[in-house]
């Protein structure tokens, strides 16, 4: 998932982070975490706060882990696991050209609203994607359906990819038929995103006569997505109220869901942006479960009886650089000079958990298409400042964006990161202007527009396939990377297109040897993120992909 992708920890004390996240609920359940309170409520505590309750309009995993309880898409993946499953769909299948996917849906499936599920539902938010225009073409509001199936009916933003979504079509009650101008990788694995989860008819229809406005760094989404009431799925659970004030989401269990019903009434989402106002929120018994445990956190509390899973490795962190930003970015030297600037060794070792790993590309070596043959741009501040020199950039300045308010699983720790970085560089004669902005919605924004010189983000696959990786940055123009070299486009759609798998995966290693060797950005690191849970907590299933269901929560 999208940038998905970063976090930082705030200059708010732990005992304030505490005390905010004492009133709630949860605090009902008792001090240990263990005995006597509310059997009805699971609260886990996040690092940010969501950016919208339609997921549509997200990138983020803070969104994603919410409406991911309320939402379900046509495909979706095993528990714990990458592999793909159905969802709404029972089953699905493609013509031998990939261009034509049809689906059979499931049978007595209700939204929240009371709404019947079926295949005119399907492509009633298929073509109400297809149809949007405004500030939702920008790509910060449309980010997934631009990246899996292209523009718009009518393109108005300039940058919007041309469309390669074509129609869809209800067969019959039960069948829907999607069909693409041109095969892709990124299908069917697409067709399991939350971005891509269905909504009611009835609902969509209400989001119709609403608007996001403005651009770039600087969009109000509209009203719908921002308070409970209006959006409806068909997931176990139902979104009931957002309380910004107290940063927190609730959910109701839906008891008309077609599956397995939640375990338990009542999950609250809460945000707690620190690591340490987290765990200490888990200590006390007011929260029962909450992502990304700091490194230095779990032994303390696995010896405490706390539960403690890591997730396998499915992730990247990078610098981004923004060529459009920042013009000494579009010099090759000064790329590779910023890349040998920045030990990222150290920071692997001192601030990821057990089994991180320095990144040499944009994908994970557990993805097939990870190559062994890319440049490498070893930590080197004596090379760094010759090749500023090179460049006629000895004395550069630039700007460096990092978020607030939030951890991301790539990166437990992004302020102390950042400072890491920024001493690096400096050590390599580079004036480091800081810039920190809120997660949601101002650092997505602004980094999806480009408006940051480097930034700080990542990605955790959202399906296990290279292009949605590498296929997310830079088969095309992006803004957020701001250049354009059709030697390096042309190598990840290329790679897109190959059907035969192996010949795909070869495909994979050589754009990663072209990407790494033009350098867009750099790739810092691989973690892997640990989940926390309470003794008396029967936890879901972690996932590497972090798409765990807390339907499947349940107290001792």
């Amino acid at each position: 998932m999208r940038i998905s992708k970063s976090r930082t920890v705030r200059a708010v004390t732990a005992a304030l982070a505490v005390g905010m996240i004492a009133t709630g609920c949860a605090s009902e359940r008792g001090k240990d975490g263990d005995k006597g309170g509310d059997k009805d409520t699971f609260v886990f505590a996040g690092a940010g706060d969501p950016s919208s309750l339609d997921p549509a309009l997200a990138s983020d995993g803070e969104t994603f882990r919410v409406t991911r309880q309320a939402f379900e898409a046509l495909l979706e993946h095993e528990p714990g696991g990458s592999k793909l499953v159905g969802g709404l769909a029972e089953s699905w299948s493609s013509n031998d050209a990939g261009t034509v996917w049809t689906f059979n849906l499931r049978e007595n499936v209700k939204f929240h609203d009371g709404e019947a599920f079926n295949a005119a539902a399907v492509c009633a938010n298929y073509d109400h994607w297809f149809n949007w225009k405004g500030t939702y073409q920008s790509s910060a509001v449309s980010y997934y359906w631009q990246s899996i199936m292209g523009g718009f009916a009518k393109n108005e933003d300039k940058d919007a990819p041309k469309a390669n979504y074509k129609s869809c079509t209800a067969k019959d009650p039960n069948t829907a038929v999607i069909e693409v101008h041109a095969p892709s990788a990124n299908l069917p694995g697409g067709f399991s995103l939350q971005a891509l989860a269905i909504h009611s008819p009835k609902a969509l229809k209400a989001y119709a006569t609403q608007a996001a406005t403005g651009k770039d760094d600087a969009i109000s989404y509209p009203k719908y997505s921002q308070e409970a009431g209006t959006v409806a799925g068909t997931g176990p659970y139902r979104i009931t109220k957002w309380n910004k004030g107290n940063k927190e989401v609730t959910l109701q269990r839906f008891d008309e869901y077609w599956g397995d019903k939640a375990k338990v009434k009542n999950l609250v989402f809460r945000t707690i942006s620190t690591e340490e106002g987290r765990r200490q929120a888990l200590q006390a018994g007011d929260i029962q479960g909450y992502d990304l445990v700091s490194p230095a956190d779990v032994k303390t509390l696995e010896k405490g009886g706390f539960q403690v899973p890591t997730r396998d490795v499915f992730n990247i962190f990078y610098v981004g650089m923004s060529q459009e930003k920042h013009p000494a970015l579009k010099k090759p030297q000064v790329r590779q000079a910023l890349a040998h600037a920045i030990d990222r060794d150290n920071i692997v070792k001192t601030q990821l958990p057990e089994g991180g790993k320095t990144a040499t590309q944009f994908m994970p070596d557990t993805v097939a298409g990870f190559s062994d043959k890319v440049k490498t741009y070893p930590f080197d501040t004596a090379k760094a400042k010759q090749l500023l020199a090179a460049a006629g950039e000895s004395k550069l300045k630039i700007e460096f964006c990092y978020p607030t308010e939030v951890t991301r699983p790539y990166m437990p720790a992004p302020q102390d990161i950042f400072e890491l970085m920024k001493a690096d560089l400096e050590k390599a004669g580079v004036t480091v202007t800081p810039k920190p902005l809120k997660w949601a919605p101002d650092y997505l924004d602004a980094t999806e527009a480009g408006a940051c010189a480097l930034h700080m983000l990542g990605w955790t696959g959202d399906f296990n396939d290279g292009y949605n990786f590498i296929g997310t940055w830079f088969a095309e123009y992006d803004k957020q990377w701001g250049f354009k070299d059709p030697k390096v486009f042309d190598a990840v759609t290329a790679a897109s297109k190959e059907t035969d798998p192996a010949k795909r995966v070869e495909a994979y290693k050589k754009a990663n040897d072209i990407i790494m060797e033009y350098l867009p950005g750099l790739p810092v690191s691989s973690s892997p993120p640990a989940i926390a849970f309470a003794k008396d907590v029967n936890p879901p299933k972690v996932s590497p992909l972090t798409q765990e269901n807390f339907a499947e929560v349940s107290f001792k």
